[in-house]
């Protein structure tokens, strides 16, 4: 992807935020954890941010958390997740003036997809646990290692 074809996503991004500080600055959002038969988890990099991130985004009018988290998974990674092990937990997120609560599942069962990826979606990936990659955003690290025990669950995104 070219630097100029980067720019578009970028911008939109900033000024829906921008818009959600001012008429949204409650926010709920969920997030996928998907892992293959090896433990490795599935990460996605956004066209219009840095880093890596469970595919996950915000709840829509009549959505719930889960049906969120399924829909994200399959717009942003092209994963249908056939069954939900449970929800891991429920992070707060406070920054920019805004109060945004995201919930994370966790996939049972899942099968790839051969729908498109979103266009916010740069690249899809999976990463071992021992092998993440090194601009993986500071609160899906935690995550990763919550979820396998070597750190205590932090309440905060």
């Amino acid at each position: 992807m070219t630097p100029a074809s980067r720019t578009l996503p970028r911008l939109l991004h900033r000024a829906h935020n921008a818009y959600l500080r001012l008429r949204k600055p409650l926010t709920l959002g969920a997030r996928m954890v998907v892992r293959d038969g090896e433990g490795r988890f599935l990460l996605v990099h956004h066209t219009y941010r840095p880093g890596w991130f469970f595919p996950g985004g915000g709840v829509k009018k009549w959505e719930s958390f889960e049906a969120c988290a399924v829909r994200e998974a399959r717009e942003e990674a092209a994963v249908e997740v056939e069954s939900v092990a449970g929800l891991f937990g429920v992070y707060a997120h406070f920054d920019q003036l805004r109060c945004d609560h995201v919930a994370l599942f966790v996939a049972d069962r899942w099968q790839p997809t051969s729908g498109r990826l979103s266009f916010e979606i740069a690249e899809t990936r999976f990463f071992a646990p021992d092998d993440l990659p090194h601009d993986i955003h500071g609160a899906t690290h935690r995550r990763i290692q919550e979820i396998l025990g070597l750190r205590s669950i932090d309440p905060v995104w």
